[in-house]
């Protein structure tokens, strides 16, 4: 497994990723530009709730954790005959089981609107109106699983790119609908919200259509087969069950924080939200591609080799993602003044986002690394052990919430969350350590980390004084940030081709 190699691959899911968070935004304005804020707005948020809550137990990551190391084993010895059956039987398995649960939240719709909305009091206008654009957009779930189904096959044969911009097809027609539809529906006498509903039923259908026409290239052929004693399904639903635990522990860790912020100071839920969404950009771009990456890279691996392998994405892992913690370190406070700081967002709401965006950078690097060592329980058909880990990272971040946040606000949360992330890739790793007698930290190794920190120092300095310098010269702020990070890249680029990556 070459540096090099695996590099590119990272890249392309995290140049796919950034293409689909860019249409992702657009989706947003245009959202914004149509229909504003409004009550129509209100009922199609709380409608897209109800089947986007539901898509994680769906989700590629969900699917993929179970779905493709049992491809990629199959890969190795079967004919693709035999890989397209089994491919297409969990099609089907999915086609139907989603396919019950879909049609079952379309019939009892009315109850489910009634508990996801509680202030809203039955047979009035917006309740009518959530409860329809419910039943128009609860098949996107459906298209979302088997959109994540194709993922998975082409993340097998190491289609990054593919599989990471696929969101932008939906984004896309998502987009499109509401702007060509928009006053015909007005002409028609009927609510404009109901185009952006449609927006998402269509972006979803489009989505999944979108990756079939890839998966051809794979040799894929469908089959009408469903073997539900099939024992490779049962392989697949057996190992992705603790993952659906898991993905439950962090929806629970999530909505108990969602509670204990509102105890706490106005405006608190603002600045995590703000700060979280900057943090994330990094985290989601290249943390999630290197786990994809690892997750495929394993799988196909043959275990003798596994531990060999282990050390290359913990070492591009701290080649990229070290020196962006440290600049959104470095720079939380300009970052979240380019970023917010307009209109109604005031000096001061920019200096408390840059807080919590500074304690939030310290969860950017632990947290791919737990995806990595995550990726390598997969690859050995455990994923049990990552679902326990995960229950106890949320249970740590809940009581550690509880005990800071009546002595530092919000800073807690971030604080939390860091602590958490770092002792779930920490324990990650010593039961790898334990179970699988893997050592990261061999005489080689430690001489690769103590290079990294020691030539880390100066890019530190390059980062905090070229701003400093760039501020006093009085250019504009996003000027100052562009020359100060391309100082830091020029620096930090002979690095990554001494390794390998370029």
């Amino acid at each position: 497994m070459g540096a090099k190699r695996f590099f590119l691959k990272v890249f392309s899911f995290s140049f796919g990723t950034l293409i689909s968070r860019i249409t992702g935004l657009f989706r947003e304005m245009v959202f914004a530009f149509l229909f504003g804020a409004s009550y129509a707005t209100d009922c199609f948020n709380i409608a897209f709730r109800i089947p986007n809550l539901l898509r994680d137990m769906f989700s590629e990551t969900a699917l993929s954790a179970a779905f493709v190391p049992t491809f990629c084993e199959k890969m190795k010895k079967e004919e693709k005959k035999e890989l397209s059956l089994f491919a297409s039987n969990i099609l089907n398995f999915l086609l139907l089981s989603v396919g019950m649960l879909t049609l079952l939240l379309i019939l009892f719709a009315p109850y489910v609107v009634k508990i996801i909305s509680l202030g809203f009091t039955k047979e009035t206008p917006k309740y009518l109106l959530t409860l329809k654009l419910t039943k128009i957009m609860l098949p996107f779930l459906l298209f979302i699983s088997l959109a994540s189904w194709a993922m998975g096959i082409l993340i097998s044969y190491g289609y990054f790119f593919i599989s990471a911009v696929a969101s932008a097809v939906f984004n896309i027609v998502s987009i499109l609908i509401p702007l060509f539809t928009y006053s015909i529906f007005l002409k028609a006498h009927l609510e404009p919200i109901f185009s952006m509903a449609y927006g998402v039923l269509f972006g979803s259908i489009f989505q999944f259509l979108f990756l079939l026409i890839f998966l051809k290239k794979t040799g894929y052929q469908y089959y009408f087969h469903l073997n539900l004693a099939d024992a490779d399904l049962k392989k697949v639903i057996k190992l992705y069950l603790p993952v659906l635990l898991g993905l439950a522990a962090y929806q629970i860790n999530f909505f108990i924080n969602t509670i204990l912020i509102t105890f706490l100071e106005e405006k608190s839920i603002t600045y995590l939200n703000y700060a979280y969404r900057i943090m994330h950009l990094p985290a989601g771009l290249f943390g999630v591609a290197v786990g994809s990456v690892s997750l495929q890279e394993f799988s196909l691996t043959e275990k003798e080799k596994l531990k060999e392998n282990l050390f290359l994405p913990i070492k591009i892992n701290t080649l990229i993602l070290l020196p962006i913690t440290l600049v959104f370190i470095l720079l939380s406070s300009p970052l979240t003044r380019l970023l917010y700081e307009r209109g109604r967002f005031t000096s001061t709401d920019s200096y408390y986002t840059s807080i919590a965006l500074f304690l939030y950078s310290f969860l950017i690097f632990p947290s791919s690394l737990g995806r990595i060592f995550a990726s390598y329980f997969y690859s050995l058909k455990d994923t049990k052990t990552p679902a326990l880990i995960s229950f106890f990272s949320v249970s740590l971040n809940i009581l550690l919430n509880l005990i800071l946040m009546k002595k530092i606000g919000f800073k807690a949360f971030p604080v939390s969350a860091s602590i958490s992330s770092f002792s779930q890739a920490t324990l990650l790793y010593l039961l790898l350590k334990k179970k699988e007698k893997i050592n990261i930290f061999n005489k080689e190794r430690k001489k690769f980390f103590f290079r990294i920190i020691i030539l880390l120092i100066p890019f530190s300095f390059i980062i905090y004084f070229s701003f400093r310098f760039f501020e006093f010269l009085k250019l504009p702020l996003f000027f100052s940030l562009i020359f100060t990070l391309i100082l830091a890249f020029l620096y930090l680029f002979p690095l990554l081709k001494k390794e390998r990556l370029f």
